[in-house]
């Protein structure tokens, strides 16, 4: 079981942290209580499984002392529960001018207290638990995507591709294009098996179909352009930070081609490490 908990300075990115670590598959929590802590690993333990990644996000929102954070640390250090802490920061000069640029108030802000002396006074607060953090990222030169690679070197490991899911939809263009859709392609190019009494009632998802439309040469020169097309793109959307991406297949009606070019670019996706679904949404229209 992997169960982080992140904290670190205001403002140096870590609900950013916690949205990335949801992609990657981690039940986020945000600002839990710290008396909650040993509790909830009680649960996750009981629950054998269901939440087998976790991350918790605590700061100084939850009071200025961290004692009761500590305490909760030993709970779990005397329940045996497996546990890391990823502080995140930046540098002060960084810090400030993200409050600027933001316009939102240091939760330790107060009033005659310059910005500079609250992140500063907020960094002495935080030394302990920074001394006992496992993991520690400076964002201060991080881009998203930077820092999200980081975050995938970290928790994700040898299995970058397993930080995007790709969902495959084949449609009808008589329908419109599916409005989620990252890439489309067209494949009323295609033979259409609409127009073969025998097989105007199957769908793309039939042997028949399948073997009618692979039959082709143009089809299996498409499925080859298309799936290097699809292994040169999928690991630079990753590397780009994207956490989704929607690959839509048209043809007239979505009923035949669409539908089994759409099973067949699912299952090489699958092939290649990723998590890929297939949707037919005018399938059965």
């Amino acid at each position: 079981m992997e169960f982080i908990i992140v904290s670190g300075l205001s403002g140096a990115g870590k609900s950013k942290i916690a949205s990335f670590l949801e992609d990657f598959g981690f039940y986020c929590v945000d600002n839990m209580p710290v008396e909650l802590i040993d509790k909830f690993a009680a649960l996750c333990m009981a629950e054998q499984g269901k939440y087998a990644k976790v991350a918790l996000v605590t700061d100084v929102r939850g009071g200025r002392s961290f004692e009761g954070l500590f305490k909760a640390l030993n709970a779990l250090t005397e329940m045996n529960f497996p546990y890391k802490i990823l502080f995140v920061e930046a540098s002060v000069p960084t810090l400030i001018n993200r409050y600027k640029e933001s316009r939102h108030k240091h939760p330790m802000a107060t009033e005659g207290i310059p910005l500079e002396e609250t992140v500063r006074n907020e960094q002495a607060i935080l030394a302990p638990v920074r001394a006992r953090a496992e993991y520690i990222i400076d964002t201060t030169a991080l881009s998203t995507a930077k820092l999200r690679g980081e975050l995938l070197r970290l928790f994700v490991g040898e299995a970058p591709e397993k930080a995007m899911s790709v969902n495959v939809i084949s449609f009808g263009f008589k329908y419109g294009v599916p409005i989620e859709s990252d890439l489309v392609f067209d494949v009323r190019f295609l033979p259409n098996p609409y127009y073969m009494d025998e097989l105007r009632e199957e769908t793309g998802l039939s042997e028949s179909v399948r073997s009618f439309l692979f039959g082709y040469r143009q089809t299996g020169e498409f499925m080859r352009r298309l799936t290097e097309l699809i292994s040169f793109l999928l690991p630079l959307y990753v590397e780009e930070g994207k956490s989704a991406l929607v690959i839509s297949i048209g043809c007239t009606g979505g009923r035949h081609r669409s539908v089994a070019i759409t099973r067949a670019l699912a299952e090489f996706i699958r092939q290649k490490g990723y998590d890929a679904s297939e949707n037919h949404r005018d399938m059965t229209r």
